[in-house]
């Protein structure tokens, strides 16, 4: 029986990186992307194959259609069509609206939202062709409910939860399930601008009592990813009951 392939997008660290590393272990062949970090990449794709599986890294900007259609085609080339997408890739942008350049709006809404209808349109035919596939989008609390001086980051996560709802609905008679994990405050390098008193007071509002961390949203995901083909079109929170 050959192994299911699974491509996760932004994997080179974080939430990300421990979403390949779940998949591996678990005996997927692996595509991961990242923008810049070639080094952290490499170093990821050397940590999924001591799994022994096969991983395919691929440098390059999601956002942009060509680019994510040569990442396609070299998937398709080694590994055959996707069985799971993982749409992770993201950066947040933290500033008043009225003083965010509009470049800086248009790199957001390319890396977090162009890039999973890029993702979406390549994986798709390949999945409803065989009549099975999941797709996970990793979306944010804030795309439920907004955060000041994050409006823009809101946004594209609210676009995608937006995205997942309807997608989810035109895949299902192709038994293709698509939902999308909205995170809360996860243990990660995103997070690490806070000063040591804005972190604890962070965590005074968060019920559970601390951050999350990026194995547990691996876990999920992964769950969403191998079973249970009646869970589609959700909007999962994992957020220590924070919001």
């Amino acid at each position: 029986m050959s192994k299911k392939t699974v491509l996760v997008t932004g994997a080179s660290r974080g939430i990300g990186k421990a979403i390949a590393v779940k998949f591996a272990k678990k005996g997927y062949n692996v595509a991961i992307s990242c923008l810049h970090s070639k080094d952290r990449l490499m170093q990821t794709k050397r940590e999924l194959e001591s799994y022994q599986v096969s991983c395919l890294p691929f440098l390059g900007d999601m956002g942009d259609l060509d680019q994510c259609s040569a990442m396609f085609s070299q998937i398709r080339k080694q590994f055959g069509p996707l069985d799971v997408l993982v749409n992770n890739a993201g950066i947040s942008y933290i500033g008043l609206l009225q003083d965010m350049p509009p470049e800086a709006w248009d790199k957001i809404i390319k890396t977090n939202l162009t890039s999973v209808f890029n993702c979406c349109r390549l994986a798709i035919p390949g999945m409803v062709e065989r009549k099975q596939g999941k797709i996970i989008n990793i979306s944010s609390v804030w795309g439920v409910v907004g955060a000041s001086c994050e409006v823009a980051y809101s946004a594209t996560k609210g676009g995608i939860n937006a995205f997942t709802k309807a997608l989810a609905k035109e895949l299902a008679p192709s038994n293709i399930q698509v939902n999308a994990v909205a995170c809360g405050a996860i243990d990660t390098e995103m997070n690490q601008f806070l000063e040591e008193d804005e972190l604890i007071s962070l965590i005074d509002e968060i019920p559970s009592g601390r951050l999350g961390k990026a194995e547990e949203v691996a876990d999920l995901v992964y769950h969403l990813g191998y079973k249970n083909s009646y869970l589609t079109g959700q909007i999962i929170g994992l957020d220590g009951g924070w919001i």
